[in-house]
């Protein structure tokens, strides 16, 4: 695989959590797998008072603690850390941005990176048009000696208005080419193997389309509650913190039409293609097609979980959502009347994210008078986490007298292949950013049409109060109002946490 050209990495809101849990643990498996350049600096940039020593303890206990490669063996961890520095300033004064930048160039002219400069937004979304344009005062997005790139953080926008402004001011700094907003699910290997399942194979997408598929359904479901977060959630939600970026994206991955060639503007203009052909749910028909629901008091375990609306930080009387399952249809010739259904939710049984194709029913079944085998879809279940891999379900006949049939299973799973590294989303994607390669990137028209198909959505749920919130108890599949969205089936799959042995066992 080849390197990256030399360049610093910076990272602002690097005293947070997610440089700690996320960033420098990547950047370091990637130095760990020699995928660094030679000449590369990391600088850290926040409002903590941190110096170079305490920054790099606080961040060498972050790669033993969350680094999918380190090892026992310090040396390598502290060789890794000479390389990170950190600055501390206020971000939101212009005025300190030139003692920024001069310690910036005087950082470049020791490593002789040449001027090269990635850019991350590891901070608060209040940020993300902030600091850009400051740097663009001083400079720091001119690419006359080396290249100038900023990634984004989610969440991009808070509605479409919010999205629409925000890349406006983005683009008053830096140009769209040098725009990266990172979205983590796009660099999960088992979300890339999606187009490699279906492009790559000639069995699969010729029956990729509405005369031989029934339904798709898209499942995130996390075990857990807010986690303390409840302030943070209470401004966010189901629809917003999932269903707009990850669960849009999964679903645009499924339905886009092959690209050309696998680049970054012919894939990312097929993704754009699916979200412009959302057919729009109408305002009076909102009830119709999408169901919300929050997690009520339950106990798990013989451990007493408290409702949403006991979490701290949270309102007593919220109508923050904590469950959304949407039924939606995409307006064009492959997917003309096929139903997409997705489901997001805290608190449900298990942790897992998957795919499932259910295509159509054979015809005429002479084989079985057994009203279950006969509602049989075959189904593709593409597994995104955990036990990640790919399972095809279909009929065969059972041993014995007659034409018994049965359902079975023929799998493959990510933990077959030898010798195989799965790389973090993360260390995935910042490698990517770093070579330049926007393929797993999200581009500013393709947010823009996520917004524009969920923001009525959101809107419809803020004035009308009429719209039903519904509870369901913590450890349970949602609200029982989200089956009566599946049309022609009795309900949705509820996946285990095991894709091996499904329906043999199930591990929750």
């Amino acid at each position: 695989m080849r390197k990256p050209e030399k360049h610093i990495l910076i990272i602002f809101g690097a005293s947070g959590d997610l440089t700690y849990r996320k960033l420098i643990p990547s950047i370091f498996d990637l130095y760990n797998q020699n995928l660094l350049p030679e000449k590369f600096g990391v600088l850290g940039v926040g409002r903590s008072k941190l110096t170079n020593e305490t920054f790099r303890e606080k961040m060498g206990r972050g790669i033993e603690n969350f680094s999918s490669r380190y090892k026992s063996e310090k040396s390598e961890k502290n060789d890794f850390l000479k390389m990170v520095q950190y600055y501390s300033f206020n971000t939101k004064d212009e005025n300190e941005y030139n003692g920024f930048n001069d310690y910036l160039q005087k950082m470049d002219n020791q490593l002789n990176t040449d001027g090269n400069f990635i850019f991350y937004l590891a901070t608060p979304p209040a940020m993300y048009s902030l600091i850009p344009q400051f740097l663009a005062q001083h400079n720091l997005n001119s690419e006359e000696k080396g290249f100038k790139r900023l990634i984004v953080e989610k969440p991009f926008g808070y509605d479409l208005q919010s999205a629409q402004e925000l890349n406006a001011k983005l683009l008053e700094a830096f140009n769209e080419n040098q725009i990266y907003r990172i979205d983590h699910y796009l660099g999960k290997e088992t979300v890339q193997n999606l187009m490699v399942t279906r492009f790559a194979n000639g069995i699969f997408e010729p029956l990729w389309n509405r005369r031989y598929i029934h339904h798709i359904e898209i499942t995130s479901a996390e075990d857990i509650g807010v986690e303390g977060r409840g302030g943070y959630y209470e401004d966010s939600g189901a629809m917003r913190d999932m269903v707009q970026n990850h669960l849009m994206l999964l679903a645009s991955l499924v339905a886009m039409e092959p690209p050309a060639v696998v680049d970054a503007d012919s894939l990312r203009n097929e993704i754009v293609k699916v979200l412009q052909s959302l057919r729009p749910i109408p305002k009076d028909k909102i009830e119709e097609h999408v169901v919300r629901g929050q997690y009520t008091a339950s106990t798990i375990k013989d451990k007493h979980i408290p409702g949403y609306r006991e979490e701290k930080g949270v309102n007593p009387q919220s109508r923050t959502e904590t469950f959304v399952a949407m039924k939606f249809f995409i307006d064009n010739w492959r997917w003309s009347g096929v139903p997409f259904y997705i489901r997001t939710g805290k608190y449900l049984p298990t942790r897992v994210t998957e795919v499932v194709i259910h295509y159509q029913k054979t015809p005429h079944h002479i084989f079985s008078h057994d009203e279950n085998v006969k509602n049989e879809h075959n189904q593709l279940v593409i597994r995104i986490q955990p036990d990640e891999g790919i399972l095809i379900k279909y009929n065969m006949k059972m041993p014995g007298g007659g034409f018994e049939v049965q359902n079975v299973n023929m799998d493959f799973h990510y933990r077959d292949l030898n010798n195989t590294y799965l790389p973090s989303a993360y260390e995935r994607l910042l490698l990517d950013a770093m070579l330049g390669d926007a393929t797993l990137y999200s581009r500013g028209d393709a947010v823009e049409a996520a917004w524009k198909f969920i923001d009525p959505v959101i809107k419809a749920w803020k004035s009308n109060p009429n719209i039903k919130m519904h509870g369901y108890p913590a450890g349970t599949w949602g609200p029982e109002e989200s089956d009566k969205l599946i049309e022609d089936t009795k309900t949705w799959r509820y996946p285990c946490k095991n894709l091996e042995g499904d329906g043999e066992y199930c591990e929750l």
